[in-house]
C-alpha cells in the first residue's frame, strides 16, 4: 500500500494550512465533511452564508484539506460534493528551526482516483 502522507509542497503550504485551521468557519466545514456534502447541505449544517461558504471552500482547497468531486448526470448538469481529505495534520519544527506541515491522507480506492481524474478533466473543459 502506498504512503499517502504528504510533506509540505506548493499545494500544501504551512501558511495555507494554518490560516485554514485558524478560521472558525473552515473548522466547522471540516467537522461536517467527514462524509461528502453539497454546498447547500454545508450552508444549512454550518449556518454560513452562501458567499462566505464558497470563500471558505476555496481556502480549504488551497490548503489541500478538502476534496472536491463533481458527479456528472446523464440527463445533464452536475453535482459538486466536498469531503475532508486528511486523517491528521502535523506541524513540526525541524532541526534547522524551520516549520513544516505533513498531511496524512486516507488511502484512495481505484474508483476514487478515477473520479478525481474525471473531475479534473471536467474542470479543464
Amino acid at each position: 500500500m502506498a504512503d499517502d502522507s504528504a510533506p509540505a509542497t506548493e499545494e500544501t503550504s504551512l501558511t495555507a494550512v494554518l490560516e485554514a485551521l485558524n478560521d472558525r468557519d473552515c473548522r466547522a466545514i471540516l467537522r461536517e465533511t467527514a462524509e461528502p456534502m453539497t454546498a447547500t447541505d454545508l450552508i444549512d449544517a454550518c449556518d454560513i452564508p452562501k458567499s462566505t461558504l464558497y470563500r471558505k471552500l476555496d481556502r480549504l482547497s488551497a490548503a489541500d484539506l478538502l476534496r472536491e468531486r463533481d458527479t456528472i448526470h446523464p440527463e445533464g448538469g452536475r453535482t459538486t460534493t466536498y469531503e475532508r481529505d486528511f486523517d491528521t495534520v502535523q506541524i513540526a519544527i525541524d532541526d534547522d528551526d524551520t516549520f513544516s506541515v505533513t498531511v496524512d491522507r486516507p488511502p484512495q480506492t481505484a474508483d476514487e482516483r478515477l473520479a478525481d481524474i474525471w473531475s479534473t478533466i471536467g474542470d479543464e473543459l
